[in-house]
């Protein structure tokens, strides 16, 4: 026998979860400390108020985590799935849980991380913005066509011979294996249709899905963009240069589909199926599609959205969050506003109207040049968007140029802001700054640091994801006097 002291495993009985906590987990609260919990991938998930069996899976010195073994009794804030992939596909993770106590769950995490971490003074937190659509709300989904399909326990048992390839959703924590999709609740028609179409056609002609870890094979992913105008966009990538196998996948779908107003391809042969450095080749249609968001304004704004565009994937909800920042920025018309992480200049060109100038600022040079067009084709010309890192180009010397910015609104990636332009803008001092933010543990940290010159006037939870654990959140800032 080993030297080795074998661990016991450790499990709790009949434990009541009291609380959500941060990436979708549950929490339990102990005399010995807290427990994150999760479900077992396709087992029992776990929501507040139910009493559940817990193995403990990992001991920390401030925390455990565990995993759900088996559900006693249901909690009130439970709601009945309504999807057939429901806790084995890694989307949607909150589809049972009660929407209303979703959205409290989120604000209760937004005035938690703003208090906790960035240690401000806080007004009470507005309730949580419903979304209108909880279901068929995004207008953008990426299917993964794998030679790794996600293989169940009960076909494992059966000893039966399975079909590797899928077109799906990656299952939670591997990288490499792939579920199915019999239906998505996310996207609207004709996203699903198109998705079983491909996946149809490669099963009919013996189509080669690529393998995630031998880097072999044909197929690699579909990426579906819907929009409010009605347009389609289909980007199919591929690992292989194969003409006639592409061709036959790509005028299948033209002709089966004539929705799609734009259809393209990429060749990508790298390692990660990240396609932004890749050359997106048009295959039929326009190489763009157009949103309509009717800004309030006479005719609505319009916004071409390419391939590698980044649009806010709930746009409907997305009008209503534009709406609460523009308010909030409290322009008169006689403002000069920085649109931080501007992106594809949608928020700058939002406010355009209401503004005397709008400099909207991102680092991908791309939405740049998307930002420009959509300035030309709503005939804004009171909006400049300028490329380059927002630490080393929101200087001094960019103050002078421009001007300082009487209004702030900033929307930055999950990392948040770098110190440096949280820096620069107390240098800057604008009056008033709306901060929008899809990642609350970063913007507290954000506000810890402008709390020097700044007061949190306002917070507003958003609903941009329903069934899931994220918010976005908004923050008015008011300059101290």
């Amino acid at each position: 026998m080993s030297g080795k002291t074998q661990k016991k495993t450790q499990r709790l009985q009949s434990v009541r979860i009291d609380d959500v906590a941060a990436e979708g987990k549950c929490l339990v609260r102990t005399e010995e400390g807290v427990i994150f919990v999760e479900g077992r991938l396709g087992g029992p998930v776990p929501a507040p108020g139910d009493v559940v069996d817990l193995r403990i899976v990992k001991q920390k010195k401030q925390y455990r985590e565990a995993v759900v073994e088996k559900i006693h009794s249901y909690g009130p804030s439970r709601a009945e799935p309504f999807c057939p992939h429901f806790g084995t596909c890694g989307g949607c993770k909150w589809q049972h849980i009660r929407y209303d106590e979703q959205l409290r769950f989120k604000g209760q995490q937004a005035a938690d991380h703003l208090s906790r971490i960035g240690k401000v003074q806080l007004p009470p937190v507005l309730p949580t913005l419903p979304s209108g659509a909880t279901t068929y709300y995004r207008n953008k989904l990426e299917f993964t066509c794998a030679d790794g399909r996600w293989i169940t326990d009960e076909e494992i048992r059966s000893g039966t011979s399975v079909d590797k390839r899928a077109v799906g959703f990656h299952i939670p924590k591997r990288f490499d294996k792939i579920l199915p999709i019999v239906h998505c609740f996310l996207q609207p028609d004709p996203s699903n249709a198109i998705r079983l179409a491909v996946a149809d056609y490669a099963f009919q002609h013996g189509l080669t899905m690529y393998n995630l870890n031998t880097h072999v094979g044909f197929l690699r992913t579909v990426i579906i963009r819907t929009a409010s105008t009605g347009q389609v966009m289909v980007n199919v990538q591929v690992g292989e240069d194969r003409p006639e196998e592409l061709k036959g996948l790509m005028e299948m779908l033209r002709q089966t589909f004539p929705q799609i107003t734009s259809l393209n391809y990429i060749l990508n042969q790298k390692l990660n199926d990240s396609y932004q450095d890749q050359e997106v080749i048009p295959y039929w249609g326009k190489p763009y599609i157009e949103e309509q968001m009717d800004a309030g304004i006479g005719q609505p704004l319009t916004f071409r959205v390419g391939p590698k565009s980044f649009y806010q994937t709930n746009g409907s909800q997305a009008f209503e969050l534009y709406k609460i920042t523009r308010e909030w920025a409290g322009l008169t018309g006689s403002e000069r506003v920085y649109d931080l992480y501007t992106g594809t200049g949608t928020i700058a060109l939002f406010v355009a109207r209401q503004a005397r100038q709008v400099l909207g600022i991102e680092y991908v040079e791309s939405a740049v040049e998307d930002a420009r067009v959509n300035a030309s084709i709503n005939g804004i010309q009171n909006a400049e968007f300028l490329a380059g890192d927002m630490g080393k180009i929101l200087t001094p010397e960019l103050f002078q140029k421009y001007g300082k910015p009487d209004v702030v609104i900033t929307d930055p990636p999950r990392a948040g802001m770098d110190e440096a332009v949280t820096r620069n803008l107390l240098q800057a001092a604008p009056q008033r700054i709306v901060y929008v933010s899809c990642n609350t543990a970063t913007q507290a940290r954000d506000l810890a640091i402008l709390d020097e010159q700044y007061e949190v006037k306002a917070v507003q939870p958003v609903d941009m994801f329903p069934h899931t654990h994220h918010v976005e959140n908004i923050v008015k800032l008011e300059r101290r006097s």
